[in-house]
């Protein structure tokens, strides 16, 4: 009798829970509905687009990247600061570097309030171990493999890819490292550890609330700014024969306190290794958080003119395109760009770097095409990740293939890894692009609107294609850090 009746109750309760599932589905706001409805739709023409290049007929690319990597801590940021009993300041300013606590507090509150991504190097040794200490201690903290290098490495391997990494890196690092990724470097004893503070979208520090989901890194890193694995990386380069060679990382050497002319000496030998470069292997360069003038002048000199591709979020962009007009660094820029500013200022960067190579190219007075590559590559690849959306050019008849499919991997990578997951769940993600946007600021600039079914735009200008892919928000963060790496990574892949 009691067996019947508890099965009786628990046949009561199922039909209960699929009435109340089905009454709420019933009840739904028509709006709320409509949202739903569209964010499906999106996403599945986004997985449409991704697959019409897949990599499941072609032979696995070979990509070699460079250089360093890390061990990061991540932690909530706003915990970190309470723990360690940082009051919050009533002065957010830019610091270059981090000398003490107070300029700690200072440039986080810089950054975090307009939820812009930032890293700085701290020169205090003691409080970057008392940063370290008490990070281990707050609950819910997470280690990860860290790195432009060592993230970009694993996401290729994962997408398909065979890879060359150049790192020195520990042994237990190593161990973890996906089996399509061959190392080339030196052992180390003890990685360097980054301090990831991740902070989510309305976070709150005091008079302070952030705009969007983003993190502040710091570090106080003594093997990377050196590319000790430059040699051996060259080395193991000459037989591995890369489709494709991908450069990142360099802004550990930003404001690291180096002797005399030793940065320019470690730049000029990569630019020798970037320059003997076979002209059929594509060359990428992953611009970071950059905030020294020199060394940014350094890398306009001797890194960007030998790289045929460039990757960089919507803070390094305007950076990027200021030194070039003879302006000063832009420390901090919108974190939510329209679509057409964004689109002016790469096609202002597209046509100031190919200019600089011609103007080089004429200059040298050389023809030859292996002598030619001596003096730099013109810029065929640019990509641009923004929290709303993905923008790519690409100049016509260049190596770089599947624009279109490349650009819409790269909007749903950026879900994938801020959430956390292969699997893209449209109720933890939110479309914040625009209905339609302009391609130019221009007065009279044509309007382009989001379509459902076919998110992705692109077009043809001069002598280049453009897409422009929306991106779904992931609304549940889990890892703001190393997304501009991975999504740079994926639509590699699908390009070379």
């Amino acid at each position: 009798m009691e067996g019947r009746s508890g099965v009786s109750f628990m046949k009561y309760t199922s039909v209960l829970s699929l009435f109340v599932v089905l009454l709420a589905y019933w009840f739904r706001s028509p709006q709320h509905a409509v949202l739903e409805d569209r964010l499906d739709t999106v996403l599945s023409s986004l997985l449409r687009a991704e697959r019409k290049a897949g990599m499941n007929d072609v032979a696995r690319p070979r990509v070699a990247i460079g250089f360093g990597g890390c061990v990061d801590l991540l932690v909530d940021g706003v915990s970190l600061l309470n723990k360690i009993s940082l009051p919050p300041t009533d002065q957010p300013l830019h610091h270059d570097y981090i000398e003490n606590a107070q300029q700690l507090a200072q440039s986080f509150a810089y950054f975090f309030a307009p939820g812009a991504a930032a890293e700085r190097f701290v020169i205090n040794d003691t409080l970057f171990h008392e940063l370290v200490e008490a990070s281990r201690e707050l609950p819910g903290n997470r280690w990860s493999i860290g790195g432009n290098a060592p993230v970009m490495a694993g996401r290729m391997a994962n997408e398909g890819c065979d890879v060359l990494l150049g790192g020195s890196f520990s042994p237990d690092f190593t161990d973890v490292l996906s089996q399509h990724i061959t190392v080339a470097g030196n052992v180390v004893e003890e990685p360097d550890i980054h301090l990831i503070l991740e902070y989510p979208s309305g976070a709150s520090w005091g008079p302070y609330t952030s705009r969007r989901a983003n993190r502040y890194i710091v570090h106080s890193d003594d093997h990377n700014p050196y590319l000790a694995s430059m040699e051996d990386f060259a080395e193991k380069l000459k037989d591995f024969n890369p489709d494709l060679l991908v450069v990142g990382g360099l802004q550990m050497m930003d404001s690291f306190p180096f002797q005399s002319r030793e940065r320019e000496t470690l730049l000029s030998r990569l630019a020798t290794l970037l320059s003997s470069s076979s002209p059929q292997t594509g060359v990428h360069f992953e611009m970071a958080s950059f905030v020294e003038e020199d060394l940014m002048e350094d890398l306009i000199r001797l890194v960007v003119p030998y790289a045929d591709s460039l990757g960089m979020n919507e803070q390094e962009l305007p950076n990027l395109l200021s030194l070039l007009k003879g302006s000063n660094i832009t420390v901090l820029s919108d974190p939510n760009p329209r679509v057409a500013t964004v689109l002016d200022q790469m096609r202002e960067l597209y046509r100031i770097l190919n200019q600089r190579h011609i103007n080089a190219k004429a200059a040298n007075g050389e023809t030859d095409t292996n002598r030619a590559n001596a003096k730099g590559r013109p810029l065929t690849r640019l990509h641009v990740h923004t929290l709303a959306f993905q923008a790519m050019i690409v100049t016509h008849g260049s190596q770089w293939k599947n624009t279109m499919s490349a650009t819409a991997k790269a909007s749903l990578t950026a879900n994938r890894h801020v959430c956390g997951s292969a699997d893209i769940d449209p109720s933890k993600a939110r479309l914040i692009m625009d209905d339609s946007f302009s391609v130019s600021r221009q007065e009279g600039s044509q309007r382009i609107p989001l379509q459902e079914t076919r998110p992705v735009s692109c077009w043809d200008e001069e002598d280049y294609h453009i897409c422009v892919a929306p991106v779904l928000v992931c609304t549940e963060v889990y890892q703001t850090a190393g997304g501009g790496d991975n999504i740079s990574a994926a639509g590699l892949v699908l390009q070379i």
